[in-house]
C-alpha cells in the first residue's frame, strides 16, 4: 500500500522577495490506539487481548518513569526514547538555572528494522 501525500505551500520570508515552495506532506489514514494494537498482537500469538493490553500499559508507564529518572530507554526492535529540554539561552553559564528551562520533550529514535521499512515505502500523490 502506498503512502498518500499532498503538496503544501510554505513561504520563505528570509529571502527577498519571499518565495513560496511546495513540499510533500503525508496524509493520515486514521489512528490506532493501544486496545487495537493489543487485539492485533493477541491475534498473532497465544496471549489474550487483556494480557497484551496490560503489558503494553505497563510498558508505557515504565518508559515514563525511567525517562523521569533521567534514563534513556532502549527497546530492541522498537527504538530508543530519551528526554531533551527546551530552554532560554543565557549569556553566561552561571545564569543558567531551572527557571530558564521551559519544558521537556521526548525524543524517539526508531530501531534499524523500522528505518529499513522506510526504504521500501511507495508514495502516491493525492490530487
Amino acid at each position: 500500500m502506498a503512502i498518500e501525500f499532498k503538496m503544501v505551500p510554505k513561504q520563505n520570508n528570509i529571502v527577498s522577495p519571499p518565495q513560496i515552495k511546495y513540499y510533500p506532506c503525508a496524509v493520515s489514514k486514521g489512528e490506532v490506539d493501544l486496545e487495537y494494537i493489543a487485539e492485533i498482537v493477541s491475534s498473532r500469538s497465544t496471549v489474550t487481548v487483556a494480557d497484551c493490553y496490560g503489558v503494553l500499559m505497563g510498558m508505557s508507564q515504565v518508559i515514563g518513569e525511567e525517562l523521569a529518572q533521567g534514563k534513556i530507554v532502549k527497546i530492541d526492535h522498537l527504538g530508543t526514547f530519551a528526554l531533551t529540554l527546551k530552554g532560554q539561552g543565557t549569556d553566561e553559564p552561571e545564569k543558567l538555572n531551572k527557571s530558564t528551562i521551559l519544558g521537556a520533550k521526548i525524543l524517539f529514535k526508531p530501531a534499524r528494522n523500522f528505518k529499513k521499512l522506510l526504504q521500501n515505502l511507495k508514495y502516491k500523490r493525492l490530487r
